[in-house]
This record gives C-alpha cells, structure tokens and sequence, in this order.
C-alpha cells in the first residue's frame, strides 16, 4: 500500500525548522483529516525521513499524514521529544485550514515508541489545547515502562525484547521521566476529558496487553475509546520493525479502522473536549 508524498520543511515550529514527508490520500474530500503521524523505532531510530508505512496506510483512507522528523532535535529523549512531538501537533492546528481545510480533523497518531508519543502529546493537548485534537489513534503503543504485562513475553521471539530495554533507558534518561504521566501514560491518575481514541493491536503483539490496559483505563475514565484487535498471522510485530514469520499484511486493517474511525468522529456532534 502507497501513498503519494512530498518532502517538505515545516518552518513554523517552535523548537525550529522540521524535515517532514507528507502522504496525501486520494480523493476529492474537501476537508480531509489531518494526521499528525509520530513513527515508532523504540526511542532509538533518529533517521530522518523515510519511507513509513503505517503513515501510507493512514493516507490512503484519505487523510492528509504529516511524518515529521521529531527525533533529530530531541535524540528521543524525554521531555525534549514530548515537547518537540507537541510542538508539531501546535504547527498543524494553526494551519489547519492551509494543509486541509478549516473543518478539517485533527488527529495525532502512533505505533509502538510513536504510540506512546502519540498519548503522551493528547494529554498535553488536553491541558494545554482543550478542543484542538479531534481523536488519537495508537497502534500497539509503548506504554509500559516495567515491561511487565503477560504478552511481554513474546517480546523475545520478535527480536525486540532488548531493544525496547535500550530504548525506555534512553528515553527515560536519568530525569525520573517515569514518573510523568507525559511519559508514561499507562501510569496516568488523571486521563478524563482526553479525544477519542482508537487503539490497534493483535492477538500475536507483545505490546498487546498494555495497549488493552490503556484501553480500559481510558473507558474508565469516561473516553470514547475503539478498539480492535487482530487475529495472529498478520504479520503485526513487523509494523515496529519486530521479526514475524507471516507475510505483513496488516495495512488494510489499519487502513479501514481507521476510516471507520474518522466516519465516527464526523458523525458525532460537535463536542470540545475539555476538564
């Protein structure tokens, strides 16, 4: 699954100039959702832009993706990285009405490491920006810190058990990160008034029980939450970089939930969320 992109250099962001590739969906939506697009990689990938998936699988249910570069400047690190990923989601709330149309709705969006950026940027929105984010959308999102959950097991078998150790290090740091509920929100005591959410997992994922958990905890707390959860042999751990012995075919799926996803949101009446 492909999308067309273009390269570009988002000028207007507070912690300075971004690279970001931006996936357009086909269609003749004359206000299509826009998606900030936060790519996973275990707080460790620094690349710069390239090709991402998961952002084409989004566009291609019509969406306008912003996969912007938000490791570079911050090396993944938290609160550098939580704040340059907020600083994006800012960007595209100004110009809103320039990239999409004025009607236009916002989501931000993730998996694994990117998910747990994703969640962690709706919480802040909603503290700092009540009303601009329309939904979140987390695939298999990074949210446990311990690492302790039953489907953490299968950690080992997909290759990324240490990598995912690595990665909570650095993100973490020596700041006491985990302790902030930016930063690990699976930890969060106060998740009310936060947009909808849409959380995306598979039976084969070791990243399967704590994305169930958020879920959980955020219909607890009075969130609007959708979630689904494939059967194995999709090939789910690859959409991370994790090793599978199944033909990724994957895309699809995250392509009509979340089609079905931004149908609901239209459909809903206009709701700011707020504390």
């Amino acid at each position: 699954m492909s999308a067309p992109w273009k390269d570009v250099m988002l000028e207007d962001v507070v912690q300075g100039p971004l690279a970001a590739r931006i996936y357009h969906g086909e269609g003749d939506d004359k206000t299509p959702p826009l998606v900030l697009y936060l790519h996973g990689g275990a707080f460790l990938d620094t690349a710069a832009a390239i090709n991402r998936p998961v952002a084409a699988s989004l566009a291609a249910a019509g969406a306008i993706v912003i996969a912007a570069d938000y490791s570079s400047p911050s090396q993944n690190v938290f609160p550098q990285v939580l704040e340059c990923a907020f600083g994006l989601l800012s960007c595209l709330h100004s110009r809103r009405a320039q990239i999409g149309g004025k009607k236009s709705l916002l989501f931000v969006a993730g998996e694994e490491a990117g998910g747990n950026l994703a969640a962690g940027v709706a919480l802040k929105a909603r503290d700092q920006m009540p009303g601009a984010l329309d939904g979140q959308i987390l695939i298999s999102p990074l949210l446990d810190p311990f690492m302790g959950t039953k489907s953490f097991g299968r950690a080992e078998e997909s290759g990324m058990r240490e990598r995912w150790t690595e990665g909570w290090n650095r993100y973490l740091g020596f700041l006491g990160g985990v302790c902030h509920p930016y930063a690990a929100p699976r930890y969060c005591s106060r998740l009310s008034g936060l947009a909808p959410a849409l959380l995306l997992t598979a039976e084969d994922d070791p990243l399967r029980d704590e994305s169930m958990e958020y879920g959980g905890l955020l219909k607890k707390a009075g969130v609007s939450v959708h979630q689904q959860v494939l059967p194995a042999g999709t090939g789910w751990p690859t959409i991370y970089g994790g090793q599978s012995s199944d033909q990724p075919i994957w895309q699809e799926e995250v392509c009509q939930s979340f089609k079905g996803f931004v149908q609901e949101m239209r459909a809903q009446p206009v709701c700011k969320f707020r504390l």
